[in-house]
């Protein structure tokens, strides 16, 4: 008999990319109640930029290091900051309208912290790795400014995604890592991602008082001194 071949599973930059990018769409469209796309095509790019209105970057490391990059247009960035906000019961008249506010900085910083937290606990789920995030970087650019950012590479393959908006405003993923790939030594199931409503329910199920005692189910220590004394 012949032995059993296995069969070689490859995941490289362009798979770590569509994780990436279906990360974004994930974490956005909840927090924004809406619908984020992006494009079938993507770009290979020579460096990664950041420029106006809006940019964000995020250096990782660990399993593998890079950088990702995401440049909003101002009515990207103010549609994605103004949806969340009203989606969470926020008066749309109390939020900013102009995307130079810091409030707008601060929103988009803290989606940009909850995209990168998915995709390195997908990384650490389906690849048997673990990287580190560092803390998300939002610039406020002039139109004047672009400003490259050096991720300290071995082998960089860089990537650019067009993203896609409910309102068609675009903005822009770019991705630079070093040139590797992961290849499955044996068959294993991905673990499945933690659901935040269970572990709330467990953790408030821990932490629950004791139900009280049912009234005429037992006798207190007052009632026993009582019926001692015959009263």
């Amino acid at each position: 008999m012949n032995p059993v071949q296995r069969t070689e599973v490859v995941f490289n930059t362009e798979d770590l990319l569509t994780s990436l990018c279906n990360s974004v769409t994930k974490v956005l469209g909840v927090a924004t109640q809406s619908s984020i796309t992006y494009s079938g095509m993507v770009q290979r790019i020579h460096k990664t930029c950041l420029k106006p209105d809006i940019g964000c970057f995020v250096l990782f490391d660990g399993g593998f290091s890079g950088l990702v990059i995401l440049n909003f247009s101002a009515p990207a960035a103010l549609e994605i900051y103004h949806s969340y906000l009203v989606s969470m019961g926020m008066a749309r008249e109390d939020l900013a309208n102009s995307h130079t506010s810091d409030e707008v900085g601060n929103v988009m910083g803290e989606l940009m912290n909850q995209v990168l937290g998915d995709f390195t606990s997908k990384v650490q789920r389906e690849l048997h790795t673990h990287i580190l995030q560092s803390q998300p970087k939002m610039l406020v650019l002039s139109k004047q400014v672009v400003l490259s950012v050096d991720a300290h590479l071995d082998q960089p393959e860089a990537r650019r995604v067009t993203f896609y908006t409910a309102r068609n405003n675009i903005f822009y993923l770019e991705l630079a890592t070093d040139r590797t790939e992961f290849v499955r030594l044996y068959d294993f199931e991905p673990q499945e991602a933690p659901n935040p409503d269970e572990l709330m329910e467990q953790a408030a199920a821990q932490q629950a008082p004791a139900p009280a005692a049912a009234k005429g189910g037992g006798d207190s220590d007052t009632d026993a001194l009582l019926r001692s004394l015959g009263m």
